[in-house]
């Protein structure tokens, strides 16, 4: 259907980003032209395909072509976004996800229209209106006027019970994991608002990451970053290119990029470097500077980026991952009948441990009951559920393990890393039945080692939101899948003093937002002896990992005192 009283203002734009148009999307993008919904579809098997690609996932034919689909929708997923406003779209509006009747494995992104969001249920019936924004047409969704009882959601394509039979075992008994080890580690100052260039940050914690090695810039013979120079503001010091120009070094290996095993994924790519031969010390880093970015940007002293997106989900307001993981908790609370205490004990263990961390953000007290009034950011998600925007810098230094005898400090030995990725990339197009990219990883680690969950001592896992750490938490088999409530409850399995004591610096949630690194950072603290107050007796094995709805990656790291 067409909303017909927009289209009959051919140029009329709402604001909102519309998506570029290619000769690959131009067909989906104009398909309301006619009212009619088109999809990619496979000829050779007859699957449909999105985003359109040139070649079958399925069968990998190559004869390709467009299928006129039915419009009819299964809804799997929706948030009210209360926090990120775009021009056209103002706050409270539904993001949602549906999946087409025609081929259940096609999720297509779009915005709930003509119901109350209270009226939304996992399962109702969908159909597709089109609403011409300039140039394109926007499939947004609505209730059907006939509503029988709700559908159960479409199956994965890899239940998580099946992970771990699609995972390959090691492909030579010779570890690179024996070859490196952690012999440094260092943090810039962190806080709001700092209001420094982020090069700056960069190079206070790479001097002092050098100096807790007991090396010279000198000795640094590779690099290494996420995510490296590009496009990505608030969120880098400018790459490789940025920090050889402010140290003069002349690194043998580099690396820098944002395809990698997580924001933390840099310094896995230093282990491969240095095992490899190709450097003997490698300095990894990650800076961020989005409160000050915040800042300028509302001075008017920086000017975001514009214009046409080439995001499936950006022309419909998703444009946070807070947006995509909101969907895959409320699909986790239908499906395990967990809810917001659930997450909540996570958001209050960390800022328990941030408490007595002087490094931290936010160190109030905080009771269930100020995490649950706090308010909405995009439902299920509230205020304490997202972690810090910080300014800040991390930087660790990845050895050769035949150097750390003459190094100052006791090296930390890694025992194992995880990487694979199992489950389909594209946010809304993975798993409904768990947070995606992180059951392969966490299977993948425990192939590459004879410990298991149980000789864990301390976990700093990834929490860009709380339910990132709930999920890592399952997928690392500290519980099974859908036992997290019973798991987290009470929240004193993962306390201190717990039997996962998770997070200990505060997290992401209340230490403030490292992406990844900051826990990296703690768990060297720990297994060092060195945390302080915060200290978990007799930590001698953390497990790291990073990574949130992006391809992760979990790290086993050991301590030999």
């Amino acid at each position: 259907m067409v909303d017909r009283e927009n289209r009959d203002g051919a140029t009329k734009r709402s604001g909102r980003p519309l998506p570029q148009l290619t000769p690959q999307n131009k067909f989906f993008w104009k398909s309301g032209e006619d009212g009619r919904l088109r999809i990619r579809e496979c000829e050779s098997c007859s699957a449909l395909i999105h985003p359109p690609q040139p070649i079958c996932r399925y069968c990998r034919g190559r004869q390709m072509g467009v299928r006129v689909v039915s419009g009819f929708a299964t809804l799997i997923g929706f948030t009210v976004n209360h926090r990120f406003g775009l021009p056209g779209l103002k706050p409270p509006f539904v993001i949602a996800q549906v999946a087409l009747e025609d081929d259940p494995r096609v999720h297509l992104t779009t915005n709930a229209i003509e119901c109350e969001p209270d009226e939304l249920v996992l399962g109702m019936r969908m159909e597709v209106v089109f609403h011409q924004d300039g140039d394109v047409w926007l499939p947004l969704f609505r209730p059907t006027a006939e509503q029988g009882e709700p559908a159960p959601l479409p199956v994965d394509e890899i239940e998580p019970e099946q992970i771990r039979f699609h995972i390959r075992p090691p492909a030579t008994q010779d570890k690179f994991e024996d070859k490196v080890a952690i012999t440094g580690i260092g943090a810039s100052d962190l806080g709001r608002r700092l209001m420094v260039d982020p090069i700056e940050l960069t190079v206070q914690a790479c001097e002092r990451a050098v100096a807790d090695a007991g090396l010279t810039l000198d000795d640094i013979d590779g690099l290494s970053t996420y995510p490296g120079a590009g496009p990505v503001v608030g969120f880098g010091e400018g790459g490789i290119g940025a920090v050889e120009a402010a140290l003069g070094l002349r690194p043998t290996w580099f690396n820098g990029g944002l395809e990698t095993p997580g924001p933390s994924g840099s310094v896995i790519a230093a282990m491969l470097a240095v095992s490899a031969g190709l450097a003997r010390h490698v300095l990894c880093y990650r800076t961020l500077w989005e409160s000050t970015y915040g800042e300028y940007v509302k001075a008017g002293d920086i000017s975001p980026p514009g214009g046409r997106t080439p995001s499936w989900m950006v022309p419909f307001g998703g444009t946070s991952a807070a947006h995509t993981l909101a969907q895959n908790a409320q699909r986790y609370f239908h499906r395990y009948g967990a809810s917001r205490e659930t997450l909540g004990w996570i958001a209050l263990n960390q800022r328990a441990n941030a408490a007595i961390n002087p490094t931290a953000i936010y160190r109030d007290p905080m009771t269930m009951d100020d995490y649950l009034s706090a308010r909405l950011v995009t439902t299920p998600f509230g205020l304490y559920d997202c972690d810090v925007p910080c300014d800040g810098a991390i930087a660790v230094i990845v050895s050769a393990v035949d150097t750390v005898a003459d190094l100052a400090k006791p090296a930390i030995r890694v025992e194992a890393v995880g990487t694979q990725i199992v489950e389909r990339i594209e946010w809304d197009q993975s798993t409904l039945t768990h947070e995606p990219q992180v059951l392969g990883p966490a299977a993948h680690l425990w192939t590459r080692t004879s410990l298991r969950p149980e000789d864990v001592d301390v976990a700093q896992l990834y929490d860009g939101f709380t339910f990132n750490a709930l999920s890592w938490i399952e997928a690392l088999g500290f519980c099974g899948i859908g036992e997290a409530k019973d798991f987290l409850d009470g929240g004193k399995n993962i306390a201190r003093d717990g039997i996962l004591p998770l997070n200990t610096h505060g997290g992401q949630l209340s230490h403030g937002r490292t992406h990844g690194m900051g826990l990296v950072h703690e768990a060297v603290t720990q297994l060092r002896g060195t945390a302080g107050d915060r200290q978990v007796r007799d930590a001698r094995v953390a497990v790291v990992s990073s990574g949130g709805l992006t391809p992760g990656s979990a790290m086993l790291l050991r301590s030999d005192a």
